[in-house]
């Protein structure tokens, strides 16, 4: 298995160290490039999601990686890659927004900030037979 890690800013790092002490092939994306091989999963870290947001476009992975995502690509995202995952972010546009959730920002912007994540997922199956009902969850950043 071969995971990919954004690696524009954030924790990317440490994704890449806890896949590698489990014996997954991981490696850092940073430039379009990176992205030309054959990979079987994505982590999108946790950091700063504007600053993450501006680089993908900055740096042409944007397109390219939604794509990817829309087409089936497994996605995993922590805190600010859920963020960019999004379909929908309260008072402002969503990134890759392919992940059935809502996301509100508290106006803070110090590193103990709250921010509360409303999942909305209609009942479905998944293809692993687990299913899902609504929920909502609290995260809290620290």
């Amino acid at each position: 298995m071969r995971i990919g890690v954004l690696a524009l800013q954030g924790a990317f790092a440490e994704h890449i160290s806890k896949l590698k002490q489990i014996n997954v092939e991981a490696f850092e994306i940073r430039q379009l490039k990176d992205i030309s091989g054959h990979f079987d999963g994505l982590i999108l870290p946790g950091g700063e999601s504007t600053a993450m947001r501006k680089l993908l476009g900055d740096l042409s992975l944007y397109g390219p990686l939604k794509e990817m995502i829309q087409n089936g690509l497994p996605v995993f995202g922590t805190c600010a890659g859920m963020i960019l995952l999004a379909k929908e972010i309260e008072d402002e546009e969503p990134c890759f927004g392919t992940l059935d959730i809502t996301v509100k920002r508290t106006l803070t912007a110090d590193s103990s900030a709250v921010f509360a994540v409303l999942m909305s997922l209609q009942e479905k199956k998944l293809k692993c037979r687990l299913s899902v009902r609504p929920m909502q969850n609290v995260l809290e950043r620290v």
